[in-house]
């Protein structure tokens, strides 16, 4: 979604917003949920370890085919060590820092080769880490016959463009009310712009009526509580033994509202917190 369009039509609204503030504790005397706003990776789609595993391995394409592995292996490991330093700063920087410390531990330029990847590869064909959820489809068409309205507010290092094809192809990308990348904006989640460019894009002044589903502790969880909204962790990824309790709070996080395993235990959770059922 890029910034300045209008909410209500499926694309992004810009940083300005009603603001955010922190929820009160406890769901008593809490607004009813009006919308509910989804991380995509690892979120929407299953969840994964590296987000931009697909898209290093056809940039490694152009940089050598006969080294792609090699390459695409040394470009995983920047990656990962990119979100690592975002997890510990609660900021990742932005993505040029990511494609400049990619491009000095190939000694090549990654930008250029992304780029070339784009324009040249049916972006479709080659992504399996970018395949929605098999309950996502059915579960938005739910959501929406609750009368509830549907955001996205993903960190990417995609142009938004390569985010619509992708969304269109699993069939979601009209059941959204707003999308939000932060490729159109100056921050990542957790920044509180982030969340405020959401909340704008959704038209949706009071965040405490806004619930906020992601995979990741500190940049979704940590963030959207921070700002105001209710909060639903996905914790599919995660071993038994290490998922959270909801409320736990877990390295100095204040710990989600709500935990599931699987996305479609998101119904269970709009009837614990009182949202319309379709018919009532």
């Amino acid at each position: 979604m890029r910034a300045g369009e209008a909410a209500g039509t499926g694309r992004t609204a810009g940083p300005g917003s009603p603001g955010c503030r922190r929820p009160p504790d406890g769901p008593v005397n809490q607004p009813s949920v009006g919308a509910v706003v989804f991380d995509w990776g690892g979120t929407l789609t299953l969840f994964h370890d590296v987000d931009l595993l697909d898209l290093w391995w056809m940039a490694a394409l152009e940089i050598s085919v006969p080294h792609a592995g090699h390459i695409t292996r040394i470009l995983a490991g920047v990656e990962a060590e990119w979100w690592r330093r975002g997890d510990e700063t609660g900021h990742t920087g932005p993505v040029t820092d990511l494609l400049a410390a990619a491009s000095t531990a190939v000694g090549a330029d990654v930008a250029e080769a992304v780029l070339r990847a784009g324009a040249r590869r049916d972006l479709a064909a080659w992504t399996p880490h970018t395949v929605c959820d098999p309950e996502a489809l059915l579960l938005f068409h739910l959501v929406r016959a609750r009368g509830l309205r549907i955001g996205l507010l993903t960190n990417t290092r995609w142009p938004p463009v390569w985010h619509e094809r992708l969304l269109a192809r699993d069939g979601l990308l009209d059941l959204f009310d707003a999308r939000v990348y932060t490729t159109d904006l100056a921050v990542d989640k957790p920044h509180p712009v982030a969340f405020e460019a959401a909340l704008a894009a959704l038209g949706m002044p009071d965040p405490a009526r806004v619930l906020f589903v992601g995979d990741r502790p500190r940049s979704d969880i940590a963030g959207a509580r921070a700002c105001g909204m209710r909060t639903v962790l996905l914790a599919d990824g995660v071993p038994p033994a290490e998922r959270p309790a909801a409320g736990a709070d877990q390295d100095g996080l204040t710990g989600p509202d709500m935990v599931i395993y699987r996305l479609g235990g998101l119904l269970g959770v709009l009837d614990a917190f009182g949202a319309p059922v379709p018919g009532r």
